[in-house]
């Protein structure tokens, strides 16, 4: 159902949120990094002491749920919003984007991009997914169409987009960046290069590839999932940018995705993304505080587990109708 604009404005009551906990995060950083580090461990006696690769592939499911969890503490460092210290939150990041095949300059770059421009119709473009308008899909040429087509199918959004953007896509800088973002994406993928012969040495590097390629490729996959109906769903928000409203763009333009207790911490409250966009200094663990003490964010109407699967047959935004709409 497609909220009205008389939200009422909970802005200002989320502002002492937005204070971190050194002690939370360094216990969210060793309870996701040691399971991950043993989960790697297992995957490799598996493959060494000749087990079944199914057995790796099963624990590789679980490592890829820990692989999200981390991707989500790596975006709570791109907002600052983790640690205390700047510093700490920049180099923290900039660890675990190794972990995440992300440089972490580049990536905050277009994500905050991302978090001034997202439902505005006149500034896509910027760590979003493809959308386009009914009417610009209409008057699009026949390739164009059968490009977009191809992209918003899911078995390529989800399934080669995964490979695409953590193996390739996040291996080069964004458009219109400075210095500082192209080199750390150089120093990303040296690092990158760096934990590849190491592992060469000592593992091996078909064992690391057997590993770390089925890890990525389902992490990447529930990561480009969570974002996708973040802002694709049933009852959302479009705007031009004389019309568009931060405030709506925010509680309509972003779901609240109500998931399963174990899912919610594999994705660190990510699903609370309404009050994420709201203010994005809330570090991810104060969000479901937010949510239980502010009115006003609890007004948002949930994006159930079902609900969300179809959202992918939402393909484009129709303005006369201010809502997302299937193909033609």
């Amino acid at each position: 159902m497609q909220a009205d604009s008389s939200w009422p404005d909970p802005r200002p009551a989320l502002n002492p949120y937005r204070a971190s906990s050194r002690s939370k995060a360094i216990w969210q950083l060793i309870n996701t990094l040691v399971p991950y580090a043993g989960l790697w461990y297992l995957m490799i006696l598996s493959i060494q002491h000749g087990f079944s690769y199914w057995w790796t592939l099963a624990l590789s499911v679980v490592a890829a749920a820990f692989l999200v969890r981390l991707f989500i503490l790596f975006h709570d460092c791109v907002h600052e919003s983790f640690l205390p210290s700047k510093r700490a939150n920049t180099w923290v990041g900039r660890v675990l984007g190794v972990l995440v095949f992300t440089a972490f300059d580049d990536w905050r770059l277009s994500h905050l991009r991302h978090h001034v421009s997202y439902a505005n119709l006149d500034t896509r473009g910027f760590g979003d997914i493809w959308t386009l308008t009914l009417r610009e899909y209409n008057q699009s040429s026949k390739l164009n169409r059968w490009l977009y087509r191809l992209y918003r199918n899911p078995v390529m959004l989800l399934g080669f987009g995964a490979i695409f953007n953590f193996l390739l896509r996040n291996r080069l800088p964004g458009r219109k960046v400075q210095h500082r973002q192209r080199m750390s994406v150089v120093f990303t993928n040296l690092a990158i290069v760096g934990v590849f012969l190491v592992a060469a040495l000592t593992i091996g590097w078909q064992t690391y590839l057997l590993i770390q390629l089925p890890v990525i490729w389902l992490a990447g996959m529930g990561g480009i999932w969570l974002f996708y109906v973040q802002h694709q769903f049933e009852g959302g928000y479009w705007a031009r940018r004389s019309e568009w409203d931060p405030l709506r763009a925010a509680m309509e333009g972003s779901s609240f995705y109500q998931l399963p207790t174990i899912l919610r911490w594999f994705s660190a409250n990510i699903g609370y993304h309404h009050i994420h966009h709201l203010n994005a200094r809330i570090p991810n663990y104060r969000l479901p505080e937010c949510y239980n003490d502010v009115p006003a964010v609890g007004a948002k109407e949930p994006l159930t587990l079902r609900q969300s699967l179809t959202a992918f047959r939402l393909k484009l935004w129709d303005e006369s109708q201010q809502k997302m709409v299937a193909f033609p």
